[in-house]
Formats: C-alpha cells, structure tokens, sequence
C-alpha cells in the first residue's frame, strides 16, 4: 500500500470509526447470534489475489460490526467498562504507524523515555510519593504476575535461577489475599511456580473487606507449619463488590513481618486521581507495588495497566536476562530497557496513547467525568434502597451496585430470589439496550450495574433501572414456576426505548 493509497483507505477507515461512534447506540449491546453462528459467514480460506479496501470494509460493516459486543455502548455497564475514548484511538493508529518495539532503549529511545514521563504523570496524579516508579504492561494480570515474581524474589527464593520444582530447602511459599481477590492473583500463582495451593484466602467481614485479625492467624499458622510467607494482595476495589481491603492495617503486618505488599486496585485506582476521594486508599503509598488500570475508568484503549512499585531492582532481579544479542554497547549508560522487567520481550509502545489522551482530556477533565459516574453510581443506589422489593447486598464506594430484587412472596426462598434474579438479568439484557452482569454474595446471585463508560448519560443509568423494574414486573405476572426468558432483541432498538433522554439521574424513573 503506497501513501497516497494508505491516505485514501485511512480516511475510509476513520470515518467508519467516526460513524461507530455516533451511532452506536442504534445496535443491542449484546448482538443476537448463536455460538458457532458467524464463523461460517467468512471466506473458508484467504483470497488468492488482492481485494480493494472498499470491499474489505463492506465486509467489516456487514459482519464485524454489528456482531461484536459493544464495549463503546452507553448502555454497556456489565464487568468493568473499557471506553476508547478518541484520543485514545488516535493514539493506537499512531502507535501502529510508528510500528515501535519498545524492548530496548535503543529499539525506540522515545517510546522508553515517554513511558517514564507518563508513568511520572499518572504516578503524581494519584497522589503517590516520589519514591514510585513503574512502567506500562497489557493488562493488570500481568502487571500483579510481575508484582508477585518480584515479591518471590525479595523473599530470597532465588526462582529465576534455580526453579522452586523439588526444593526441599525452603519452605512452601505463600501469598495471602481475600476471598475477594481477583482470580489474577490465583493464576499468578499458577505460573510463577507457586501453585494454586500457595494463595490464602483470608475470610471477609460484612463488607467484603480483609479480615486483619484473620489474615494474622494465618500467617502465625503457616510459620509454624514450616511454610514461608512471601506476600500479601490488598484489593481496592474488588471485581465482585468493590469493597476496599484495609491497606494501612495490611501495611503494618507486611513491614512487621517482612512481607511484600502489593495493593490491586485496577479498577478503582482512578479515583485517587480526585484528592478529595482519596480515603479508601489511605496507607497505599506503604505499598511495595500498586496496579491501577487507565484501560478501565481513565478511558484508555486497551491495553493499559501501570505497575507502580517502590523496589524495580526487586523486578528486575525476578525478569532481566540479556543475551548478546540484546547487550547494547554502553551497559552503564543511564537508560532503561524495559524488557528487563517483565516475561515479554516485545513491548508496545503503549505510552503514546496515555500522553496523547491525558493532553486531551487534562486531569481536571478526567476528574469531572469521573465524579458523574460516582454520583449516578449513588442516585442508583438510592432508587434500590427506596424500594421495597430490592436489596442492595453490598455498599456502593465507587460507581458499582450490587443488588436484586427479592419479593416479599420469597422471603423463605433463597434459591427461588436466585433463579428469579438471573432471569431478570437475562430479560434485560435481551433488550439489547443495556449490559449487565453478575456475581454471588455470600453465595446468593447479584446483580451488578458498573457506571464506568465514557459514553453513559444520566439517561442510560436512569433506562437501566427503568427495564429493570419493567423486567421484574413481567416475570412476576408470569405463570406460577415459568420463568420464560424475553425474545432475543433485534439489532437495533426501537426509538422508544430510547426516549428517556430527559430524565435526571437524581430522579427515578417510573416503572
């Protein structure tokens, strides 16, 4: 493809992404196919001789398109949103473009400084002290499997030069974390040797926060059984209900006992970018390593996690391996090659994107975007706590609530509230005009609406809870036993289930 040709198909290529953005809210967030449905509607084997971009971009608007789940959807509150925001997709095209591998400094000289400016930025941003560094990894599985190989090495372990397989001279190591914690936590165990029987869950009070007392006695438990602790995962933020774990308290048991602690906090990190906000994560800054994911509510593309940590020698001793090949001349001149610190060699130059976006938006941008979605998160809330046949099961510190509707008619059923909450979910969802997803608390089914995406209005919170009560209504006047899910939506939702685009977010809608 010559320039002038790449001009051309560029242009075609980013008014259709312009187009996806103005428009999506017309599909259903999840579209109505079948497993196994779309594979057939492609060619069985690539083309023999070169297609024109036209055509290949019809195809795209034909099959790809409509048939993604649409993370960019005002309406997709399910998991963790991931908003591409514009700069940010124009950060990606450029990034592309450069086509850098950001493993040696002398690879791309840019790519290394500018990620340590960012990583700077976003570092002074958060309200973390200086004694902080870090870098840029694909997601925050990676970035706490890194935070934990470096833990494994600080514990004195030596497991990047010997292996842990049949040592006989050291303890079996252990890493505690809540019953909460991210199931990152758990396969990084898996694949840095530990194995999954190396992770602690340390039971949750009421809130779903870490039992200080608990996560003590298992410590005390394991030293006299010969085990030896290595590290400690504080959770701010946790997937299921985004409960906070006491990270000051979790910090004084880490020094005491000479333990790594890494705080996990991919999700709610952002908040700490409002000073105002910033008392959940109090005693974060006593941390050995911080995960905080821009790709998650800074509006960043994937993939964007930063790995912050007090000891990068620690991850340098758990990652570097430098063959000849990959020696540069001078090895004491005062540069940095990343590759050092991680498993991969082959980085993306992932830092253009965040400084490109974080110029866009300023902080003080951010910061307001990330403020509406903490007051909607809670006008939410209180439309659940208003109403009599809807329990919130857990507290709202963030822009997430977890819930569900429980009739009085239920009371002596729990699983009957189970399986009449994730028909709910399903009839919602098959609306196609939002995303919702769900976990188990205390082992009962809830519901979970994540305010997160750069593209929900106070509308779409407000629709949200409208189909909700709607979908609830319905599978109450169902036949005694039937729960029949809702037909599948059709691509594009009606005007009308859009037509609430007055509304306020302090103000419930009618059922």
């Amino acid at each position: 493809m010559d320039p002038e040709a790449f001009r051309a198909a560029g242009h075609l290529v980013v008014d259709r992404l312009a187009d996806y953005l103005a428009s999506v809210e017309r599909y259903a967030v999840l579209p109505a196919v079948e497993p196994g449905s779309l594979g057939p509607l492609f060619a069985a084997s690539a083309p023999e001789e070169p297609e024109a971009i036209g055509a290949i971009l019809d195809d795209y608007a034909r099959l790809v398109e409509p048939n993604v789940t649409h993370w960019q959807h005002p309406g997709f509150m399910a998991y963790f949103a991931t908003t591409a925001s514009g700069p940010g997709i124009l950060g990606e095209m450029l990034t592309a473009g450069i086509g850098s591998n950001a493993m040696l400094w002398r690879t791309s000289p840019v790519a290394t400084e500018l990620e340590m400016v960012v990583v700077g930025w976003l570092r002074q941003a958060l309200g973390l002290p200086d004694s902080f560094d870090g870098l840029l990894t694909d997601t925050a599985s990676t970035s706490s499997l890194i935070a934990l190989g470096a833990a494994r090495e600080a514990a004195g372990l030596d497991a990047a030069a010997r292996g842990l397989a049949v040592r006989d001279d050291i303890g079996r190591p252990r890493v505690y974390a809540s019953a909460e914690a991210h199931s990152s936590i758990e396969k990084a165990c898996m694949t840095l040797g530990l194995g999954r029987e190396a992770l602690v869950r340390v039971p949750v009070n009421e809130r779903f926060e870490l039992r200080v007392e608990d996560l003590e006695a298992a410590i005390a438990r394991d030293r006299v059984a010969g085990h030896q602790p290595i590290a400690i995962v504080a959770t701010l933020g946790t997937t299921s209900s985004t409960s906070v774990d006491p990270v000051a308290a979790m910090a004084e048991i880490a020094e005491r006992e000479g333990l790594w602690l890494h705080v996990d906090t991919a999700y709610a990190g952002a908040v700490a970018i409002i000073p105002d906000r910033r008392a959940p994560f109090a005693g974060w800054e006593r941390a050995d390593s911080i995960v905080v994911n821009p790709h998650k509510w800074l509006f960043t593309p994937l993939d964007a996690s930063l790995l912050l940590t007090r000891r990068m020698d620690r991850l340098r001793d758990a990652f570097s391996l430098v063959p000849e090949y990959l020696r540069t001349l001078d090895r004491d001149a005062p540069v940095r090659d990343f590759n050092e610190y991680t498993p991969q060699l082959g980085r993306r130059f992932r830092a253009l994107k965040l400084w490109i976006q974080l110029r866009w938006f300023g902080l003080a941008g951010l910061r307001r975007r990330l403020e509406r979605h903490l007051e909607l998160a809670q006008a939410f809330a209180a439309w659940v706590d208003a109403e009599p046949d809807w329990e919130r099961l857990a507290p709202v510190p963030f822009s997430t609530i977890c819930f569900r509707y429980a009739p009085a008619r239920l009371a002596d059923d729990p699983d009957g509230i189970d399986e009449l909450n994730a028909a709910l979910m399903d009839a919602v969802n098959r609306t196609g005009e939002v995303f919702l997803s769900h976990t188990r608390l205390n082992g009962r089914f809830a519901i979970r609406v994540a305010i997160g995406s750069l593209r929900t209005e106070p509308r779409h919170v407000s629709r949200a809870w409208e189909l909700l009560r709607r979908e609830a209504g319905t599978l109450e006047a169902a036949p005694a036993g039937i729960l029949a899910p809702a037909p599948a939506a059709s691509v594009a939702p009606s005007p009308t289930a859009r037509s609430t685009a007055g509304r306020s977010a302090g103000t419930a809608p009618s059922s």
